[in-house]
């Protein structure tokens, strides 16, 4: 019998570990270990750039609620997924990065993609480490494994020189086994003193918001949540990849009215989110100054972030407190019918939704993404009605993302999925081959809703699109039926011209070098790219869309396409409208810098 080499150790300690995926690029030396991961059952889904890669398996930990895994080359190839380290660290999310390096003889002399991840990585992982030697692989590999997924979620990351992955090992008996790491430890309850205290202000407020994040999806809480509100009776409000956990058609939803509800909650319940940018960090004006906040979160340290959450912080796991405040709230629930802030709440909602139908109903040439997303709601809708939770969303473009957030309604947790807490433009298509493993593979680990599979759809503004296009390739070689809709400007934000003469002219200032005023702005993109055609070159449909009609027939096609579809769908440029993004205004402007 051959004595097991180190790349045999290593995929054998991932399937121990219930490892089912694996997203990465091959090269020398890791080549060796996907092949044995193959051999071993275990899905590769090989990518076209180790970025792309790193965004799916941290993702895949999100949808998935354990570990994503990805295997990638020493030095470049490191560097490349050190976007999925950001990711994961930033979102909470689950990732285990495996890498190559150089032999260990040859560190300091220049070796073949030599870098020194470890001391690198260190500061952006909660784990980085080498095995010392080939027996001791599958204890640190454990040890990453464990560390990236207990406590607060974040990266464990493995160095794994080629000497080590070459290697053999002729005493099988000295290779140290491995146990299927168990869920992380659930912490127990609240502290009856403080819950006491919270419970007595949420039954005092005159205007209670309870505010759902997208770590209630992660910590798959949404039955103690959907309990919770119910029978107290609470407004919330959830953040962009918090929609599902509470179904965005409930009565108490309050995202129709957002600015209205922040602007008069007086007693806020914040269930895995955080006070950050994208809920205005819980500042004035934006928010109720005189607002108390009450945050519940599995990190202590995300409680001593902002000082209006740390005297009322909770550290726990959501599936235990949420339920120890529904218990102790038996009996009561939050009187909507006679309230004013409720009563306001309903008519900013039916303000803002009636002005939201205005925008869809604007019929020009090219369409306005109003129209472009109702139409594709209308069509997807009748196709998978939302109750079912048979389409997962993802969504990424600063125009794009901000605009569909609100026009297409999630009924379930984990089937949205966007640019997230670092607001990172290019994870969409691995985000969406991630959703697509997670949910419709061999053995599917991610679930929402009663649809067992699933049809993912991406709304991709063009920028964010030309990061990861050529995933598209990937989808089409793993027979990835993903439908995604390019929202084509020709810019970032905004283009610069719905004229292609026009256009020309701006292109032609910019590149004759004479420096004549009025070229191409720095937010241009080209005019009338034909992304469709990447999916056509890869054996994808590719649909270019100007009208109504071509969208509605794209979109009926492309849902029922069993290939990767791309439709490309012209829409006005916006030219010489304000370059903001709504997200970004923050509550307090700063003087100047103090120093």
């Amino acid at each position: 019998m051959a004595h097991p080499t180190g790349a045999h150790i290593i995929a054998c300690a991932l399937r121990d570990l219930g490892v089912r995926v694996l997203f990465g690029i091959v090269g020398i030396p890791v080549v060796e270990i996907a092949e044995e991961a193959i051999n071993l059952g275990i899905r590769f889904i090989g990518f076209r750039n180790e970025q792309a890669a790193s965004y799916a398996a941290s993702v895949y930990g999100y949808l998935t609620g354990k570990p994503g895994v990805c295997l990638v080359v020493g030095g470049p190839g490191v560097l490349h997924a050190m976007a999925g380290i950001g990711n994961s660290h930033a979102n909470a999310f689950p990732l285990l990065l495996l890498a190559g390096s150089s032999e260990t003889h040859l560190v300091s002399r220049g070796a073949f993609q030599e870098l020194d991840a470890i001391s690198l990585l260190t500061p952006h992982t909660k784990l980085a480490i080498r095995p010392p030697s080939l027996e001791e692989i599958p204890s640190v590999i454990t040890s990453a494994y464990r560390t990236s997924w207990y406590g607060r979620p974040g990266t464990g990351f493995v160095d794994l020189p080629a000497d080590l992955i070459q290697g053999t090992v002729e005493d099988v008996s000295e290779i140290q086994a491995i146990r299927l790491v168990p869920e992380a430890p659930r912490s127990g309850g609240a502290d009856e003193a403080k819950l006491s205290q919270i419970i007595q202000l949420l039954k005092s407020a005159k205007a209670p918001l309870v505010v759902i994040g997208k770590g209630a999806a992660y910590a798959q809480a949404e039955g103690a949540i959907r309990d919770f509100i119910t029978k107290c009776e609470l407004p919330f409000l959830p953040t962009p990849m918090g929609k599902g956990v509470m179904p965005d058609s409930h009565p108490y939803n309050t995202a129709s009215a957002r600015s209205a509800a922040l602007k008069e909650a007086d007693v806020v319940l914040i269930l895995g989110a955080r006070l950050n940018w994208i809920l205005h960090f819980g500042d004035a004006p934006k928010w109720n100054p005189a607002a108390t906040f009450i945050q519940i979160d599995i990190s202590a340290d995300e409680l001593a972030r902002s000082p209006r959450t740390a005297s009322l912080g909770l550290v726990g796991d959501l599936a235990a407190i949420v339920p120890q405040l529904t218990r102790a709230l038996s009996g009561w629930h939050f009187d909507c019918a006679p309230s004013p802030y409720m009563s306001h709440i309903h008519r900013s909602a039916e303000r803002n939704e009636a002005s939201a139908l205005s925008k869809a109903q604007v019929f020009k040439s090219p369409m306005t993404y109003a129209r472009v997303f109702h139409i594709i709601k209308q069509i997807l809708h009748s196709l998978s009605p939302p109750e079912d939770g048979g389409i997962v969303y993802v969504s990424e473009g600063a125009n794009t993302m901000d605009i569909s957030r609100s026009i297409f309604n999630v009924e379930h947790p984990r089937l949205r999925l966007d640019a997230g807490t670092h607001a990172t433009m290019g994870v969409g298509l691995g985000y969406a081959i991630a959703a697509h493993a997670a949910y419709n593979g061999t053995w599917p680990e991610g679930h929402a809703g009663s649809a067992r599979r699933k049809k993912i759809v991406c709304l991709e503004g063009d920028s964010a699109f030309g990061f990861s296009a050529m995933e598209v390739e990937t989808m089409a070689r793993y027979g990835m039926d993903v439908l995604i809709f390019v929202i084509n400007n020709s810019g970032v934000y905004h283009g610069d011209s719905d004229d292609a003469d026009e256009w020309l002219a701006m292109q032609a200032k910019t590149t004759s070098g004479s420096g004549e005023k009025g070229g191409l702005r720095s937010t241009s993109l080209g005019w009338g790219v034909g992304y469709e055609k990447i999916a056509e070159g890869c054996g994808g449909l590719g649909y270019l869309v100007r009208t109504e009609e071509e969208l509605e027939r794209a979109t009926r096609e492309g849902y029922e396409s069993e290939t990767v579809c791309v439709v490309n769908v012209v829409v006005e440029a916006g030219k010489g409208a304000k370059l903001e993004f709504g997200w970004q205004a923050s509550g307090k402007k700063s003087k100047g810098a103090k120093l």
